[in-house]
């Protein structure tokens, strides 16, 4: 067993060498310290990371990622045409999705696609982590927009990140 310590070795590795390029400059005061720090961080941290966090299925993520980046250039068009035509036919809403997904990470990468995406925006998840409050900028069918939500997106996240 290793010590607690060395629990992340990729996670100090990144950390010292962050720290040596927010400070600007090498010397051995500086490395020392990020070492200390990345030392003792993960250690501090580690209680609160996600074991079954690590992301799979390749495919599936290329093809979501596919998906959102196509959303994203359609909901700029959509916008677009709502801001610039005429104001009544905006219709602000609130809807809450039913989340299948039970992992910190699927949950946090779907609540990130929706704020990105132009037009809606992620903005409560109640505390069993069960719904998210998601406001859109036009809301005309919120089954639908919820259907569209789970099938776009958290089907593919259910994969990637298996609860």
């Amino acid at each position: 067993m290793k010590p607690r310590f060395l629990n992340s070795i990729r996670l100090s590795v990144v950390m010292v060498a962050v720290w040596l390029l927010l400070v600007g400059e090498l010397s051995v005061a500086h490395a020392l310290l990020a070492i200390l720090l990345a030392l003792l961080v993960p250690m501090f941290t580690d209680r609160l990371r996600e074991r079954r966090g690590m992301p799979g299925k390749p495919m599936v993520m290329a093809r979501l990622a596919l998906v959102v980046l196509r959303d994203i250039v359609v909901s700029n068009i959509q916008v677009a045409r709502l801001i610039l035509g005429p104001q009544s036919r905006i219709r602000p809403g609130f809807v809450w999705i039913p989340l299948e997904l039970g992992n910190t990470y699927g949950i946090t990468a779907l609540a990130s696609i929706i704020t990105m995406t132009p037009g809606t925006l992620s903005c409560d998840l109640t505390p069993d982590r069960r719904y998210l409050l998601v406001h859109c900028l036009n809301l005309e069918d919120a089954e639908g927009t919820v259907a569209q939500i789970k099938q776009s997106y958290e089907r593919p996240l259910l994969e990637i990140f298996p609860t």
